[in-house]
């Protein structure tokens, strides 16, 4: 059996491209993390079941990183490491494998953002990770770019930095979803936070533990707002002498139906949270 070592040294027989970046074994105790640097919240989960994989002997990435004047810092591979440790004090030797990272903060932080190696990044880490890039002086269209999104998902994410800290909670939590924040936040302002909690209210006591788009940004119905365009195509329009003025002309059976399409409207915008 062969080993990739082997046509290394074969290469100029095998025709092949092959190179070598070279990684190390690093004690877990050589190697720091920096409070606040990673991207992702350390999820526990995750963490125990990369302690089992070391104790088990499985095959484990390897952990990107840099050295610094503080020593060898991680770059990507937080759970990694946390995994590591846990592994280290049930008695285990364990020794990760490292490799340099090169490139600026800002690689550093795109890097974190598109490692396949770290679970999905949750909308408000993504947007912090988004905002840390653009304080190292990066335009949201190099950031898309550079972490393979549109800027269209660039821009939404960091909207989602704008909201209130209840709106921000509610998202973290779940109970509303990043989409339907922003949407929120377009369309009531600094209002947003307070009618997504009584929607949330409305929805909870209902019986849902979530507050949908349609929930939370009732729309008034197309068919009837329609309707009363229809209607008033048909009424008579009429102005006094002066022009000082104007009003349309309805049968008694059709101001009726005018009447209840504007209650109908009134009651979608207050449950919208709008003044009607």
């Amino acid at each position: 059996m062969s080993n990739l070592l082997q046509v290394y040294k074969n290469k100029d027989d095998n025709e092949t491209n092959i190179t070598v970046r070279k990684t190390y074994l690093l004690g877990v105790d050589e190697l720091y993390i920096e409070p606040g640097y990673n991207v992702r919240d350390i999820n526990q989960e995750q963490v125990e079941a990369l302690r089992d994989a070391f104790i088990a002997g499985e095959y484990v990435p390897p952990v990107a990183v840099q050295v610094t004047n503080e020593g060898v810092k991680i770059i990507d591979g937080h759970h990694r490491w946390h995994g590591a440790k846990l592994a280290q004090a049930a008695g285990h030797d364990i020794r990760l494998e490292c490799k340099d990272f090169v490139g600026s903060e800002a690689d550093r932080i795109a890097f974190m953002v598109t490692s396949s190696q770290g679970r999905a990044l949750e909308p408000l880490e993504r947007a912090a990770a988004y905002q840390r890039m653009i304080n190292q002086g990066w335009e949201p269209a190099e950031i898309a770019k550079k972490v393979k999104r549109s800027l269209a998902d660039v821009d939404h994410h960091l909207q989602l930095l704008t909201m209130g800290d209840g709106l921000k909670e509610m998202v973290k939590t779940g109970e509303v979803a990043a989409t339907t924040a922003v949407a929120m936040v377009r369309e009531h302002g600094t209002k947003a936070e307070t009618v997504a909690k009584t929607q949330l209210e409305k929805a909870k006591a209902s019986g849902k533990k979530k507050l949908t788009r349609s929930a939370a940004m009732p729309q008034f119905s197309a068919t009837r707002a329609r309707r009363l365009v229809e209607l008033m195509s048909k009424a008579d329009f009429s102005s006094d002498a002066f022009g000082d003025g104007h009003w349309y002309g309805f049968d008694d059976e059709t101001i009726d139906e005018v009447q209840n399409i504007l209650t109908e409207y009134r009651a979608a915008t207050e449950l919208n949270g709008e003044a009607a």
